[in-house]
């Protein structure tokens, strides 16, 4: 995965201070706090070894270690991976602004065909906006397409959001491949990395979350919050060609 490798390679070293991984949401504290949605499909949620029976052995291993779980095959490990990728990041606040990714892609979307990856809250908006809505989902919602379809669809779409947790599942590399080149392409969610790197493989925005009061977040996922239950985050749009 080549997105994962030049992500990785941007990251300097810091030593793990706390790793948690509730039911919904994973995070990773090193000089910052980092998160990543904790896979929850219904049908393989705690299914396999995921070698996480008691942190500890964890907390022996540096940041750039932990990070390197990203490429893991159990999607457990992953999402620790990417939470810890998200924790080493240095984001440029100078490079974001406080926008949601629901009212960005409303703005770009109004009349345009619009393939979204990920059942969102914001989709009954969108479908309102749209001239053609399709989203991709892995457990279909009425409505929704099953993965099956992506090949077909993402290529044909002029606005293509992502859901971060395309790096957990290790799809994002070719997601990214099969949009349009004249496609307006979001990577959103709170797995996303908020690194300029993605713009070099055609994204034209990035909206993920900055954790600013890691205490807060620690807490509410050791108590099992979903991601609209957390504390202590700001939600943040980085868009290429803005500095």
């Amino acid at each position: 995965m080549k997105i994962l490798d030049d992500l990785i390679y941007t990251l300097n070293e810091a030593a793990v201070r706390n790793v948690y991984q509730g039911p919904f949401q994973t995070a990773v504290l090193t000089r910052n706090c980092g998160i990543a949605a904790t896979p929850h499909d219904s049908h393989t949620h705690h299914q396999g070894d995921i070698s996480l029976s008691g942190v500890r052995p964890l907390f022996e291993k540096s940041g750039l270690e932990i990070s390197m779980m990203a490429y893991s095959q159990n999607p457990y490990k992953a999402a620790i991976g990417m939470a810890a990728i998200n924790s080493l990041l240095d984001i440029d606040d100078e490079q974001c602004v406080e926008l949601n990714a629901a009212d960005l892609l409303a703005e770009k979307g109004i009349d345009k065909k619009v393939a979204i990856i990920g059942h969102f809250p914001f989709i009954s908006r969108l479908r309102l906006l749209a001239k053609e809505l399709w989203v991709i989902e892995i457990q279909p919602q009425e409505e929704d397409f099953p993965v099956s379809e992506t090949d077909r669809i993402v290529p044909q779409a002029d606005v293509v959001g992502i859901t971060g947790t395309a790096f957990t599942n290790h799809t994002i590399d070719h997601l990214l491949e099969i949009c349009s080149p004249e496609a307006y392409v979001v990577i959103l969610g709170g797995t996303t990395p908020l690194s300029p790197i993605l713009f070099d493989y055609g994204v034209d925005a990035i909206s993920g979350t900055r954790v600013i009061d890691p205490e807060a977040v620690l807490a509410c996922v050791s108590q099992g919050a979903t991601f609209r239950q957390l504390k202590g985050i700001r939600l943040l749009t980085m868009q290429k060609g803005t500095s």
